[in-house]
């Protein structure tokens, strides 16, 4: 979960796959969320990561409608 790609990448996936991946992804970012509110969050950089990455599928996504 914790693997990152990039938009090249993410654009060989079909749309099912890029759905399945940005729900994956926010529910890593919730939890992330969670850790950080609570002071156990060791990786703080990870929530930029998630957060871009949704970034790149919602735009491929809005790009192939």
């Amino acid at each position: 979960m914790s693997d990152t790609k990039n938009a090249k990448e993410l654009r060989d996936l079909s749309v099912a796959d890029l759905n399945e991946r940005m729900n994956e992804l926010a529910a890593e970012n919730m939890k992330l969320r969670f850790q950080k509110a609570t002071m156990q969050l060791n990786n703080t950089a990870r929530v930029g990561q998630v957060r871009r990455e949704i970034a790149r599928i919602k735009t491929i996504l809005a790009q192939r409608s």
